[in-house]
């Protein structure tokens, strides 16, 4: 599963605790629908159009996040530019499909299937007998016994950071011929298709020193419809240009360019005409459907005021402001603030031209909206504190109201407004069933009950702690200190309030953060940093932005457990970009109130929020979001492992972050990695997902919003939901050619 802004990037997949009780919950046996297909939420949204109506050559320049550190997928430091760079360029066995299932991919293979169970499972591929390398050579059994042999793990030397499925390989050879590679497995495999994809040339693979250095500046030899050209740093670029010995359709697009641009830069990226297809956050997708909105209304000028006028908006002309400093002179006003007057309507004349300017070129692209497979959840720490209880997290679980959240991000969108029923998949998906019936729906009757039976009293007594500098929020057991305690950073303190505390000035009319009126935006960060400082006597809570009302139905009673209140610390990253975090913490914060929880939010930097917070276990609740994988057993075993003490006593979680984890769901991955019966493996999947739901270390939330801008005339490319993108389709639609139908743009 994959890391994108706050999301988890899932490279590694394979990189006191407590059970879930045995729960007379019917759901734990699997869903009632579990024979059901499920459907996307959402389609992609791509402009599909035939191959016969695209252009054949042009530019694409497409923004990226970053240039990539290295351009080995297979390594730590790979992102999700490695990725898009791999799909084009390097060979993959299978590509998903709209609904994120893996499907053959015919340009590598003409097939591949499980030949021998018995004495142990055998794989045969054959390949394609055209698929060649760049340097002319054929891709064969050589280039898969390298890849096995280098990620497999039994060599420290390689640098790997991810090895799943290929440690359980005993052999590859060569079958009856140059086309046939046989892989037999030392023990069961259900996802065997997860392996080989992409597959590296055997000169990245076959020495450490080449799998550690060589592929991570450049990749000299491919097999794709494009190749790498040239790595710039200096611009911030990767530039792919058409692979003249690709056997397969040939690219439409004589190059694509991979440009790095700030997320809160692309608007005016697209407007100055330096990239033409970029990845948005709703802020800009607000932006752009103004300037549509505003190409409908003919004939008005967007400087006019009344009647048509120049007003003082549009700074009229130089000749009027000339005209206007003389009539303030004349009059005996001061010539200096004349002047100033005169600057300050040119000044405001330069930015009107120049957002007329911008608001005119964006009248030319499109947002192509779809869901990202992958979604956001609630963690909760269970490692210590009060969520160490299991009967805490599920009273966490039982106030949280799901659909709401997923409508506060979604719905102004104009997307489903779904919450994700599964830990493990995404409708669509062949392993997903709707399991949240194990924690079940919200009631807050129900938590409260549930945190009286955890000894969590109202009104009970609280002893008053002295207050330390870089102390800890109640409930975190971390080693953090100074910017990591309840305390925060002291750095941009836009004032704060404490959720459950009379507000005595509640009389104004703020806008309510709790209302959604910050509009959802792009996931990855969340606006300034905030000082968390308790009130002088206050109870640890929740804090939001200056000037934000207390709810009106705020508990009025601390619960309490042995001298200590029940409050929990919320971490968030700080950067920019990030009001749905924003709004969804606090609506969250304003439902646990409702049964006694309250919550201490605090804002960290981004560089530290998975180093120093999620990944070292400082924080109570956080949010971030998990890719859906199409081979669950495999990629989220290590999400939900149960940690285990290691060697010098320090705890091995893997990608577990919330810490919680069970023996039983351990057991349920390890069956259905082992069996090859699909339906089995997938029931056991489901099964998994059920007992994940009741252990309650996470709460999957919604389906993470996909926005992309796109000039009109580009087209096979956007939001392309699960669908792995087709690169050599890509391209500009010819002139006077409409695209197929599909999802409209806006």
């Amino acid at each position: 599963m994959s890391h994108n802004g706050v999301a988890l990037r899932a490279v590694t997949r394979s990189v006191g605790f407590l059970t879930a009780g045995a729960l007379a919950v019917t759901a734990l046996s699997g869903c009632s629908s579990e024979d059901k297909a499920s459907k996307p939420l959402a389609e992609q949204d791509i402009a599909p159009a035939a191959r016969d109506q695209v252009t054949d050559g042009g530019t694409l320049h497409w923004a990226v996040d970053a240039v990539p550190e290295t351009l080995n997928t297979f390594q730590a430091d790979a992102d999700a530019t490695t990725t898009t760079v791999a799909q084009a360029v390097l060979p993959s066995m299978y590509r998903l499909d709209a609904n994120g299932r893996p499907q053959i991919n015919p340009d590598y293979l003409e097939s591949a299937k499980v030949v021998e169970t018995e004495p142990k499972q055998v794989v045969l591929y054959k390949l394609n007998q055209q698929a060649v390398w760049s340097d002319g050579r054929e891709i064969g059994a050589a280039d898969f016994a390298a890849q096995w042999r280098a990620l497999s793990g039994k060599d420290s030397a390689y640098w790997t950071a991810r090895n799943a499925g290929y440690e359980r390989i005993d052999k590859i050879e060569r079958g009856a011929n140059d086309l046939e590679v046989r892989v037999t497995f030392a023990r069961p495999y259900a996802d065997w298709r997860s392996l080989f994809s992409p597959l590296y040339p055997k000169d990245v693979m076959g020495s450490p020193d080449a799998f550690n250095d060589s592929a991570r500046k450049k990749l000299k030899v491919t097999a794709g419809p494009f190749q790498v050209k040239k790595v710039d740093r200096k611009e911030d670029e990767v530039t792919l240009t058409r692979n003249p010995r690709w056997w397969g359709h040939p690219a439409k697009l004589n190059e694509i360019v991979l440009r790095a641009v700030p997320r809160d830069k692309r608007v005016t990226a697209l407007a100055a005409g330096t990239i033409e297809l970029a990845e948005i956050d709703p802020e800009a997708l607000g932006r752009i459907g103004l300037a549509a909105r505003a190409g409908a209304k003919a004939g008005r000028s967007p400087l006019a005021g009344p009647g048509g006028l120049p007003d003082r908006r549009s700074g009229g002309n130089l000749g009027a402001a000339d005209a206007l400093r003389a009539w303030a002179v004349a009059h005996g006003d001061d010539e200096e603030a004349a002047d100033e007057e005169i600057s300050a309507r040119q000044k405001e004349r330069k930015a009107l031209a120049a957002y007329a300017r911008e608001q005119a070129a964006l009248k030319g692209f499109e947002v192509r909206r779809s869901l990202e497979p992958a979604y956001t959840q609630l963690a909760l720490n269970g490692a210590s504190g009060p969520l160490a209880d299991e009967r805490v997290r599920r009273a966490v679980a039982r106030a949280i109201d799901r659909k709401a959240l997923a409508g506060v991000v979604l719905s102004p969108l104009g997307l489903p407004a779904v919450p994700v029923g599964s830990h493990l998949a995404l409708s669509g998906q062949d392993a997903y069933a709707d399991n949240s019936g194990a924690i079940g729906g919200p009631d807050t009757k129900e938590a409260r009950a549930l945190l009286a039976d955890a000894g969590w009293v109202a009104g009970g007594p609280v002893e008053k702690e002295k207050k330390k500098k870089g102390g800890k929020a109640a409930g975190t057991e971390g080693k953090k200190a100074g910017r990591d305690s309840a305390d925060g950073d002291r750095d941009g303190d836009d004032g704060a309030y404490i959720v459950g505390e009379d507000d005595k000035s509640d009389d104004k009319d703020p806008k309510d953060h709790r209302k959604g009126a910050d509009g959802p935006r792009h996931l990855a960060q969340d606006g300034k940093q905030y000082t968390n400082k308790l009130k002088q006597g206050g109870a640890p809570g929740a804090y939001a932005p200056k000037g934000t009302a207390a709810p009106a139905d705020a508990a009025t009673k601390v619960l309490a457990k042995n001298g200590k209140a029940l409050a929990l610390r919320f971490v968030l990253p700080s950067g920019p970009g990030s009001e749905t975090l924003r709004t969804v913490a606090g609506r969250i914060s304003s439902m646990l109130e409702k049964v006694g929880i309250r919550t201490a939010i605090s804002k960290v930097s981004d560089e530290s929020y998975f180093k120093d917070h999620i990944a070292s276990g400082q924080y109570d609740l956080a949010l971030y979001s998990w890719p859906a994988s199409a081979f669950p057993a495999t990629d989220a075993r290590p999400i939900f492992a149960k940690p285990v003490p290691a060697a010098d006593g320090s705890l091995n979680v893997e990608q577990n972050y919330t810490r919680v984890g069970t023996d039983q769901v351990d057991q349920l991955f390890d069956q259905a990695l082992a069996t090859l019966d699909e339906g089995k493996s997938r029931s056991l999947i489901r099964k998994a997902d059920a007992r994940i739901w009741a252990a309650a270390g996470s709460i999957p939330l919604y389906q993470r919003p996909q926005l992309t801008a796109a000039k009109k005339n580009v087209v096979n490319a956007g939001s392309f939901g699960f669908q792995t993108p087709v690169y050599e389709d890509m391209g500009f639609l010819k002139k006077g050619a409409k695209p197929l139908s599909g999802p409209s743009a806006n």
